[in-house]
């Protein structure tokens, strides 16, 4: 199981496939096969593994796999089908799949006569698929909130100015994040003040090989012009302030995680809505004073009312420091893919 979460790691980070990997093994304990999910439409992992051996070698072999097979035919058939038919004796996998188009692949597997075994390094997979487990459950993206503040709190000097609040090892790190995330929205406000690209860019300028979905907030129209709009993964607007509507949308085009860098009005909208699954805070050695905070009405009234954090890692960047946090009434459950949800649509393989 502990190889296979290694060939899980070689999937592709970006899309709305789960990253899942697969060892086939002999009756007696030799490896005949590896494989994992190399992107939507293409064979899920145990197909991909048994894809490799020779028909005869299958018949009583065991495979193991990072997440339950599938039982559904989405872009590929069922992966439980093509184990029974493979004549394979026994399935070993870590944790369930949460969505209930794609779960009962373990019990069609017992109810064919073939071995099933749940559970093994739970723990380690539900990890390693935080991000997708929680949009699976929740039916929306998995969000992290950035911004990036002087000492005292502070996202911009008195006249406005903002740009180069934090130093280069920090703003690389930011790009480094993008790539990272399926899509990057911001508001209008700062599209209209910054005329912001929001690709994800190396040390030398240049486009990294992974690029956000632009996605922009609000009503006012983004002009012709503007940067945004020649994104190379692309550009969409999403009108109103619904973000529960607007994390649905983009839910329903496969985004499985969003990275918020809009600046202070948008950032405080997430928080406020309780959509936000971690920040990462990045705070320079400066100091700024006057009004123009890093977060505003967050709807907190009273000291009761405050947002907790959880502190995971604080690193330094250069002469900066990242904080990274999650909110502490996020439920703990799913952290380790113990959380039973409402029945979210999955999308291991879309339809």
């Amino acid at each position: 199981m502990r190889r296979g979460l290694e060939l899980a790691a070689l999937g592709p980070v970006l899309g709305d496939h789960a990253r899942v990997g697969a060892v086939v093994l002999s009756p007696d304990g030799e490896t005949l096969a590896e494989g994992w999910h190399k992107g939507a439409g293409t064979p899920h992992a145990e197909v991909d593994a048994m894809a490799k051996v020779a028909p005869e070698e299958l018949r009583g072999a065991t495979v193991v796999v990072t997440l339950e097979p599938c039982n559904h035919t989405g872009r590929t058939r069922p992966c439980s089908v093509a184990l029974i038919e493979a004549g394979v004796g026994r399935v070993v996998y870590a944790i369930d799949d949460p969505g209930p188009a794609v779960h009962g692949g373990a019990d069609r597997l017992r109810a064919a006569g073939v071995d099933v075994v749940s559970g093994v390094l739970a723990d380690q997979a539900a990890a390693f698929l935080e991000r997708w487990l929680t949009s699976v459950r929740h039916g929306r993206p998995w969000v992290t909130v950035k911004w990036a503040s002087s000492l005292d709190g502070r996202a911009a000097a008195a006249d406005g100015s903002s740009k180069w609040i934090t130093g280069a090892a920090a703003r690389q790190h930011v790009h480094e994040q993008r790539a990272a995330h399926d899509a990057i929205v911001v508001g209008t406000g700062t599209v209209l003040a910054d005329d912001a690209s929001l690709t994800a860019r190396g040390d030398a300028g240049e486009l990294l090989a992974d690029q956000p979905l632009a996605v922009v907030l609000g009503d006012r129209p983004v002009p012709a012009d503007a940067a945004v709009r020649r994104h190379p993964r692309g550009f969409l607007q999403l009108p109103g302030h619904d973000l529960h509507a607007a994390l649905r949308a983009l839910g329903e085009q496969g985004i499985r995680t969003v990275f918020v860098e809009g600046g202070p009005t948008v950032a405080s909208a997430f928080i406020a809505a309780g959509l936000v699954d971690e920040v990462l805070v990045y705070v320079a050695p400066v100091l700024l004073g006057g009004p123009r905070v890093a977060l505003g009405d967050i709807g907190v009234g009273s000291m009761n009312e405050r947002r907790r954090l959880d502190v995971l890692s604080t690193t330094s960047l250069g002469p900066d420091l990242l904080v990274r946090a999650r909110p502490v009434h996020a439920d703990p459950a799913r952290r380790h893919g113990e959380h039973a949800d409402d029945g979210a649509r999955n999308d291991r393989s879309t339809p």
